[in-house]
């Protein structure tokens, strides 16, 4: 018991150093790079049948185990981030403990040697008693150093006073911005989300698409309503200007109401709706929106394949119906059939939207490719399903009879962009306080006969205050001449 009490202050002090290693620094930051480049090299949320063909199947399995595919969210890219901040801190607080002997002290230490040593410093002399002098000198140093203090050291009469000692504290400053700004990006990653969503223009929804997961649906706490799109072109025929009128509505009133453009998104409740892309919506999408919706296909026969026992199993499912999955793996739901299904920015084509409620876990929504049978493979998921065919082959889209558009909005939320805002102003205000102001410590001699010695020392910018002593000797030098 003795020996393991007497190892621990060994141990939390090992510990401490290691936290406070400016190695430890140099490693994270290396492994940051790093990682950064693999991040760079490897396009981050993109659709997975895009990386399933670049790379092939083994590359793609190893590389979703270790999550490269959404590198800036993964678990171990926030631990090197975490181990940054826990060594910013211990740093910090490491080297603070002896700058508080500076900074913190309600009486500075002062040393005549070293201000008589000190360079830059100027003398002169002047006419009067010792004690006129003082008075007249300490007004003078009053006006511009906040702390001063009169000591007689070897029987001279010493005027010190310094000023700034607080701006050693700027380098600090900075350390906690840099601290500040990963905390702020960590919260966005952990808590926040960025969505997109394509809406025909007079329709609705209150569900997106996950930028790094777009097979995931996420549902609004509202619904987004793009009354109207208008585009304008350029006389070649290239756009110039598209604008949706969107509405936020929820539990059936409008609560908000915004005509949006590039770079002037809406900005509610911590959600933000930018308007990304647009595009012209195909003749058949017509038949969601009211005409000639008996020409959807009422039925679809959809292949269920067992993961774990290999089995493919073979139901048919109308719109709107829910069907139990095989060997208990849970139900599937369609939920819509979508004639031009958007991923990730690409055209699926016409597809099937529905939500699987498995037998454990959370359910998801799916989407199920007609022209894509393996598409749902990139799930992983105990269960693949796909559409095998569509029972109602009279099937025919319409033909249009004027143009419509839908709208494509970008729809994110970061509850850390307060926190990263605060953490820039920190960092400049923590650069400014470290590069262009010092900590001045200044003093004035009354020797004998008159003699005045000004001198003064700075922990930077030492031209500055060679000017700084130059003015003050002329002030005092005019304000004897003045008496």
């Amino acid at each position: 018991m003795r020996s393991n009490t007497k190892q621990l202050p060994g141990f939390f002090d090992g510990l401490w150093q290691f936290f406070a290693s400016v190695k430890l620094t140099v490693v994270v930051l290396l492994a940051l790079a790093l990682t950064s480049i693999i991040g760079t090299l490897i396009p981050q949320n993109q659709p997975l049948e895009e990386y399933y063909q670049a790379f092939g199947d083994f590359l793609f399995r190893v590389f979703a185990v270790l999550d490269l595919y959404n590198m800036y969210n993964a678990w171990w890219f926030q631990l090197l981030l975490a181990l940054l901040i826990l060594n910013i801190i211990v740093c910090s607080i490491d080297r603070l403990s002896s700058l508080s002997k500076i900074v913190f002290v309600r009486h500075p230490r002062f040393s005549l040697k070293r201000f008589r040593k000190a360079k830059p410093n100027h003398s002169f002399r002047a006419p009067g008693d010792a004690d006129t002098l003082l008075e007249t000198y300490q007004a003078v140093v009053k006006r511009h150093f906040r702390y001063q203090r009169v000591e007689t050291v070897d029987g001279a009469t010493c005027i010190y006073a310094e000023k700034g000692r607080w701006t050693r504290l700027g380098v600090y400053v900075v350390h906690f911005s840099i601290v500040l700004l990963i905390i702020g990006a960590m919260i966005g990653s952990l808590f926040g989300f960025e969505g997109f969503v394509n809406i025909p223009e007079g329709e609705g929804t209150d569900t997106i698409r996950m930028r790094n997961n777009p097979a995931l649906g996420m549902r609004l706490p509202f619904e987004i309503h793009c009354d109207d799109f208008h585009m304008e072109t350029w006389p070649n025929g290239a756009p110039k200007l598209f604008r949706s009128s969107l509405r936020l509505v929820q539990n059936g009133k409008t609560i908000y109401q915004k005509d949006i453009v590039m770079n002037d998104p809406i900005r509610f409740q911590g959600i933000n709706v930018f308007q990304s892309s647009y595009g012209e919506l195909p003749p058949d999408r017509r038949a969601q929106t009211g005409a000639d919706n008996d020409r959807v296909p009422e039925s679809f026969d959809l292949q269920l394949t067992s993961a774990d026992s290999g089995m493919t199993y073979t139901k048919t499912a109308r719109i709107g119906d829910a069907i139990d999955l095989p060997e208990g793996l849970g139900s599937f739901t369609v939920e819509e059939y979508v004639p031009d299904m958007q991923f990730g920015g690409q055209d699926l084509g016409p597809a099937l939207r529905g939500r699987l409620n498995p037998a454990t876990g959370e359910a998801r929504e799916v989407t199920l490719p007609l022209r894509f049978p393996n598409f749902d493979k990139m799930r992983q998921g105990k269960v693949v399903i796909a559409v095998a065919n569509t029972p109602n082959e009279r099937f025919t889209p319409p033909s249009p009879t004027e143009k419509r558009y839908y709208t494509g909005l970008q729809v994110t939320r970061d509850p850390g962009v307060s926190v990263v805002y605060l953490a820039f102003i920190m960092m400049i205000a923590g650069c400014a306080i470290t590069f262009f102001m010092s900590h001045r410590q200044i003093y004035v001699e009354l020797g004998a006969a008159g003699q005045v010695r000004v001198a003064g020392i700075a922990n930077k910018n030492p031209l500055g205050l060679e000017r700084h002593i130059e003015r003050l000797a002329d002030h005092l030098a005019a304000a004897t001449e003045d008496g």
